[in-house]
């Protein structure tokens, strides 16, 4: 099996250090570390939301330094702890999100398909404002593996969530992923979860600079 990252131990902030490590292609990796390891900036020097100081990351071969940052995004789609939705309805934050990609719209019936997938059976004129936390979180999952991209990365995506909801959600994303050849990276700090759906676990320490 490929690797689609290639990390060659970055730097950044003065602080993070990061050692060599790869990712393969479709699979389902976990990265754990203590707080202010740099879990989270990992994620967002992967999409190119930030550059390195020193060191190099590859993307399917090529330095991410040298791509075009937003086709980058495009295909190494990052869900953040705090989502972004439109004080709008769920079918409207859909069509928002696919104009911005100058693409049309899904109907009605993807749009069910994806967020049956997230485990977030709502209606699609249902609103998004007065959602709690997790609910939104599932919904943007929901518009974002709907674009099918090549990697879905994730950060915390199950912090708001109670274990059974948790374990439904990465239990159709993770089969979903399989299933489309996409890979998977989440950032998560429980270890039972971990354990039941990683292929590969990446650790990171805390550097003592």
């Amino acid at each position: 099996m490929g690797n689609i990252f290639i990390i060659e131990k970055p730097k950044f902030g003065g602080i993070l250090e990061y050692p060599y490590m790869k990712i393969n292609a479709e699979d389902i990796t976990f990265i754990q570390g203590a707080s202010g390891a740099g879990k989270s900036t990992l994620l967002k020097l992967l999409n190119a939301s930030l550059s390195p100081e020193e060191g190099k990351i590859f993307y399917q071969g090529k330095d991410i330094q040298e791509m075009d940052t937003i086709e980058l995004r495009k295909e190494v789609i990052l869900i953040g702890q705090n989502v972004y939705l439109f004080d709008e309805t769920i079918r409207e934050n859909f069509r928002k999100y696919y104009a911005y990609r100058d693409l049309s719209a899904p109907d009605d019936e993807t749009i069910t398909k994806y967020l049956k997938l997230c485990h977030a059976d709502f209606k699609l004129d249902d609103s998004c404002v007065s959602m709690s936390g997790g609910e939104r979180q599932r919904i943007y999952i929901a518009i974002c593996i709907s674009f099918m991209p090549k990697v879905i990365m994730m950060d915390e995506p199950t912090s708001a969530l109670d274990t059974t909801t948790a374990r439904k959600l990465l239990d159709n994303l993770t089969g979903f992923c399989k299933e489309n050849g996409i890979a998977m990276i989440v950032v998560s700090h429980d270890q039972q979860l971990s354990e039941s759906y990683a292929d590969e676990v990446l650790t990171i320490e805390r550097s003592d600079g």
